[in-house]
């Protein structure tokens, strides 16, 4: 099959086709993080208790997470680009709708709304990258859509407080709008049609029995935090996703043509570039969780400063995540990607050695350190995965290589 890096315009113009990318992925990252700090206004403004108006971040969360599979398989069905420009002005109408503050129940639609653009634009920006860049290129450009993702990780609060100092909440969600336009035109002009593709059965049932075990599960755990995970109804919900779970791998080993083909896992540089990338999300997970505590609670930082430390982190990935692609191209990923988990592996061991009189220096350095490690890791491991599959399976694994964003 032809490649798009066989069209001479494609390849002039693959680097303004990534900045039409980027921008999406930077504002699909960003409606993540930008909400939170505007909770408490939101909560105020429609009169609505906090632990509802939490369900403005958690739905967004959860029909990203239970879409992106979908919109993975689909773009490699009907086409990546077709999906992803659906996607982006899915993304457009959302936020649209979002800003006005009429009531809870039309912002979590809007916002159901944007996180089915956000799904589709995100499950099928590493396949569109990896298709449009030839090999020597591919790490620089996959370290970029990582560097997008943190971007929109690190602009978020900074963002919200200053939109939020000066105009309604409605405005986090309209800032979109300007931005998204500019690169919905971009996008019109630079990017190519899609290769012709073997149209392929959607499989309702396997995409159905995913979505119920990605809404049973986080539900469980998002109420369980306000009504104890002991409660009758959180134990149904979690027994809804072991069921919804074991339904969906039934279907999947029965199907001719699965929403995840289980042969995929037999590759073993597919099947642990994904393994590390979640073990490593999970890692991040916990100390973004528990930092917090100790930077405040137990070390009485404000939390503006604690923000400025823990801030180290995204933007030294930003720095190097590009650059770490650009010697992955050079050298291979392999090399690159032992040497970020490396130094992640370094800063673990700093953070245990964390007390009540360690040095505010060597904190920063930690954080820094896991930043870099990070960076190093993220865009030569996204490239084994996206390069270790068939052109047909790109979107599918896409999908999967984007769960760790979320």
């Amino acid at each position: 099959m032809k490649n798009y890096i066989d069209n001479q315009k494609v390849q002039k113009n693959r680097w303004w086709i990534i900045t039409a990318i980027g921008m999406f992925t930077i504002m699909s990252t960003l409606d993540s993080s930008i909400v939170n700090i505007a909770l408490p206004v939101m909560s105020r403004d429609l009169k609505i208790p906090m632990n509802q108006a939490e369900w403005v971040v958690s739905i967004y969360l959860m029909m990203i997470c239970g879409l992106l599979l979908f919109f993975g398989k689909l773009g490699d069905s009907i086409g990546k680009i077709k999906v992803f420009r659906i996607g982006m002005v899915l993304f457009l109408i959302g936020s649209l709708f979002a800003g006005f503050n009429n009531s809870l129940a039309l912002l979590l639609a809007a916002r159901i709304v944007q996180a089915t653009g956000a799904s589709m634009t995100m499950a099928n920006n590493n396949g569109i990258v990896t298709e449009i860049f030839p090999m020597n290129e591919r790490g620089r450009a996959l370290g970029l859509i990582g560097s997008f993702v943190s971007i929109g990780a690190i602009a978020g609060p900074g963002i919200g407080g200053l939109i939020l100092g000066q105009l309604p909440w409605g405005y986090i969600f309209w800032i979109n709008i300007p931005i998204g336009i500019v690169a919905l035109i971009l996008g019109s002009v630079v990017l190519p049609k899609d290769l012709p593709h073997k149209r392929i059965p959607i499989d309702w049932a396997g995409f159905i029995s995913f979505l119920g075990f990605i809404l049973a599960l986080f539900m469980g755990i998002f109420l369980g935090q306000e009504r104890g995970f002991t409660d009758p109804v959180i134990l149904a919900l979690f027994v809804v996703a072991v069921i919804a779970l074991a339904v969906f791998i039934r279907i999947e080993n029965h199907k001719d043509d699965p929403l995840v083909s289980f042969k995929l896992f037999r590759n073993s540089a597919f099947t642990l570039s994904l393994l590390s990338a979640f073990f490593i999300f999970v890692t991040n997970f916990f100390f973004n969780v528990i930092s917090p505590f100790y930077l405040q609670n137990a070390r009485g930082l404000s939390p503006e400063k604690a923000g400025y430390l823990l801030m180290i982190f995204p933007i030294v990935q930003v720095i190097v995540a590009p650059v770490a692609g650009s010697i992955a191209d050079r050298f291979g990923p392999y090399r690159i990607t032992v040497v970020g988990l490396l130094f992640i592996v370094g800063s673990q061991v700093g953070y245990a050695l964390f007390n009540l009189q360690t040095s505010f220096v060597f904190v920063a350095l930690m954080i820094g350190l896991v930043g870099l490690g990070n960076g190093l890791f993220q865009a030569p491991n996204n490239t084994v995965v996206m390069s270790s599959v068939a052109p047909q399976d790109l979107g599918i694994a896409g999908g999967l290589n984007a769960w760790h964003v979320t």
